[in-house]
């Protein structure tokens, strides 16, 4: 099946000439969000006049045209499927959904089915948010497929951009319960480590160079001693891929159970294959933002699902 695409051509002025290119393109382009054109620029949908592909929405924008591909509002993958969810709060703008362990959130290549999107959209009946394009209809900020926790998805484009600021200010509150190997040292602290993509495994995240990754930042306590491991919060100031996974193991802690960054001892392999526990112990507990729309402040908790709390016990001196 093949997707449909609209072609729509802009020029930008000289006075723009300079700007951050997702700016320009906004002030040439009203009837498109500069969120919106920021997502369209980073999943290569914008080519400049001598048709050369741009990926950087920060790219100094150039006095001239410019052609933007917008694909249409559902991907071919993207169909409404009746999923049971877990329903925290909604209202005409947003929804915060508590998301099961092993849940992808959106489709894509291995998974086009099944996921957080599907079930979103036969939910809200296709009223999602359309600023992360086809392909990620609503989503704001996303956990990985094993971990559970809470998610918030925009409904509307007013609510996606008032989101996503707050993110980009690092103002959401956002606090995740991890079961790790050993007790931190000490006992709480911050991990301010940039993340980029491993050199030796594309698939992994790995800490870099400064001006080689993203900042990233994780405030970590202790909340109880376990057997050879601990109960610990991480609290997030920005969301970055694998973050907690990589910023815990890097200071010797990684989660029990992570299959990518971690290396589990004997005694917690034996626990974990006796309760058939496969995932990272990792749990998206709070969330809490500023109504984008209504300006109150919401504030969600969850409780740690059945399988953290059964290893929680099974670790317990």
């Amino acid at each position: 099946m093949t997707r449909g695409v609209s072609i729509i051509r802009a020029c930008i002025a000289s006075d723009a000439a300079g700007w951050r290119l997702d700016r320009a393109l906004a002030a040439a382009l009203p009837a498109l969000s500069r969120e919106r054109l920021k997502a369209l620029i980073s999943s290569g949908e914008v080519r400049d006049g001598a048709g050369t592909q741009v990926r950087d929405p920060s790219a100094k924008a150039k006095a001239g045209k410019y052609e933007v591909r917008v694909p249409d509002p559902i991907a071919p993958h993207n169909e409404p499927q009746d999923i049971a969810l877990e329903i925290v709060h909604e209202d005409d703008h947003l929804i915060v959904v508590d998301k099961p362990a092993g849940m992808v959130v959106h489709p894509a290549a291995g998974n086009f089915d099944g996921t957080l999107v599907n079930a979103l959209l036969h939910h809200c009946a296709g009223r999602l948010s359309s600023i992360g394009g086809v392909a990620r209809p609503g989503i704001v900020h996303r956990i990985d497929k094993d971990t559970s926790g809470l998610l918030v998805v925009a409904k509307t484009d007013v609510a996606h951009e008032g989101l996503s600021a707050q993110f980009a200010r690092h103002s959401i509150d956002r606090r995740y319960q991890a079961i790790v190997a050993g007790v931190p040292n000490p006992t709480s602290g911050s991990v301010d480590a940039p993340l980029g993509r491993s050199s030796a495994n594309r698939q992994k995240m790995a800490i870099v160079e400064s001006g080689r990754g993203k900042r990233a930042l994780t405030h970590y306590r202790l909340v109880q001693p376990l057997l050879s491991s601990a109960l610990v919060e991480c609290r997030l100031e920005t969301g970055r891929t694998h973050q907690v996974r990589v910023h815990m193991a890097s200071i010797g802690n990684p989660l029990l159970g992570d299959p990518v960054y971690g290396r589990s001892k004997i005694a917690h392999r034996d626990i974990l294959n006796q309760l058939d526990f496969k995932r990272q112990a990792l749990h998206a507990a709070e969330l809490g933002f500023v109504h984008p729309v209504s300006k109150e402040n919401l504030s969600f908790k969850s409780a740690m699902p059945s399988d953290m709390q059964e290893l929680f016990r099974a670790l317990t001196v």
